[in-house]
């Protein structure tokens, strides 16, 4: 049954079938081949009762947050004030990438979005200083996968489902390592243009002065972040409704900037919808396969068989990450996030080890998922946004940051701390 279903889907992707209609056709199969009830009269009950999760409500409200704030000008706005406050750093513009995909991430929750928009911004200035161009690249691709860890995380929204676990504490137990990831990554730019200063290209020259005027264009999006995760640990809203309040502070920002137009609302709307489509399109092809899963006891039987191979923890959760790794090079990150976590989530639970922690570290392989050829779709991203140049350059800058990223499991394994110390604090408020 496992052989099947790994075969299955590894031959829907070497099709290059979509990622919902492979999850969907996956759940079909199986149903038809192990099952000799028929599941798929339960398709449009399941798509019924997940539709109507109050908590999916959260996903096109946060797209749509980070699109007003994209075409009303305030994120490229956010994006120069960045630069100009990180320039003397060695690196200077590609620590602004960093810096401000961080930024962006705090009101996006989408890495492809971020990945998209610090690209369409930083890459005309990577042309006139003369930055070295595979690591510049590298570090936009880098930047965006920060977009599906630091909070609002659409991928979070997703696994909570999944997992049953609380979106107030994924955001809590993603902090950390989101800033200790932001700070590796700025290190690693840093350091490598130390050894070769002829990567930095050309500094550009800030005066004090200058910083202090940019400042302005950074409260913005400051603000609707501290808005959106605020009310949700001040127990005044859920992560739905602070996702409803984000948008609410992003309209205004737009309507007192003087940008509020029509126009601009059908671009951002129209953008929204192609993405909440592609989002809730997966999640509800794999609600159904994860109830053909455990319908025909396949979940069941893996968390067995894998219990009785008496490896001791950690030697399992190595085997998952690499599991993980692997298939990043060839899936879609949410299609690979919403298929696999219902077999490798009672998994984990069994060997002992927390699902908030695990929701983290998965997220983290997700971000690998983006960055690895041959299917990383940060890669694609930025260098359809470049619009010239090889594909390769893109790969190979990434190269640097896939090892931060390394790092940053190996952390998550050492100190799980990391990620349950800030959950643990608010429990005990």
């Amino acid at each position: 049954m496992l052989i099947m279903t790994i075969s299955m889907l590894l031959g829907l992707l070497a099709l290059s079938v979509t990622a919902a209609a492979t999850v969907g056709l996956l759940g079909m199969s199986l149903a038809g081949v192990y099952s000799p009830l028929k599941l798929t009269n339960a398709i449009g009950e399941l798509a019924w009762g997940t539709s109507a999760e109050f908590l999916l409500v959260a996903i096109p409200l946060y797209v749509l947050m980070g699109e007003l704030l994209v075409h009303s000008g305030v994120a490229g706005r956010m994006y120069g004030a960045v630069s100009k406050w990180v320039s003397w750093l060695p690196g200077g513009l590609m620590n602004a990438n960093i810096g401000a995909s961080a930024m962006f991430s705090a009101t996006s929750g989408s890495s492809v979005a971020t990945a998209a928009t610090i690209a369409t911004l930083a890459l005309p200035e990577q042309r006139k200083s003369g930055y070295n161009a595979p690591l510049f690249l590298g570090s936009i691709a880098a930047g965006g996968t920060l977009g599906i860890l630091i909070p609002p995380s659409i991928n979070m929204i997703v696994y909570a489902l999944i997992a049953n676990v609380s979106v107030p504490k994924l955001y809590l137990a993603a902090t950390l390592p989101g800033i200790l990831l932001t700070g590796l990554f700025i290190a690693l730019i840093v350091g490598l243009c130390l050894l070769r200063p002829g990567l930095a290209g050309k500094r550009p020259a800030v005066s004090w002065s200058e910083r202090i005027a940019a400042l302005p264009h950074l409260l913005p999006p400051l603000a609707i972040f501290a808005l959106v995760i605020g009310v949700i640990y001040g127990g005044i809203a859920t992560a739905s409704e602070s996702a409803a309040l984000g948008v609410v502070a992003a309209t205004l920002l737009c309507a007192y900037k003087r940008v509020l137009t029509w126009e601009m609302l059908g671009r951002a709307f129209e953008a929204t919808l192609r993405t909440t489509g592609m989002i809730i399109l997966i999640t509800l092809a794999a609600f159904f396969l994860n109830f053909v899963l455990s319908s025909i006891g396949l979940t069941t039987l893996l968390v067995n068989a894998v219990t009785s191979l008496d490896l001791p923890p950690l030697g399992m959760m190595l085997a998952i990450i690499l599991f993980y790794i692997l298939l990043g090079c060839f899936m879609d990150t949410l299609a690979m996030l919403v298929t696999t976590a219902p077999l490798t989530v009672p998994i984990v639970i069994a060997l002992g080890y927390d699902p908030v922690w695990f929701g983290v570290l998965l997220i983290v392989l997700c971000e690998m998922g983006q960055l690895t050829p041959p299917f990383g779709m940060n890669l694609f991203v930025v260098h359809s946004v470049r619009g010239q140049g090889k594909f390769m350059d893109v790969v190979v800058g990434v190269l640097p940051f896939l090892a931060m990223l390394l790092l940053m499991i190996v952390l998550l394994l050492a100190v799980p701390q990391l990620a349950l110390w800030l959950p643990g604090q608010m429990a005990t408020l």
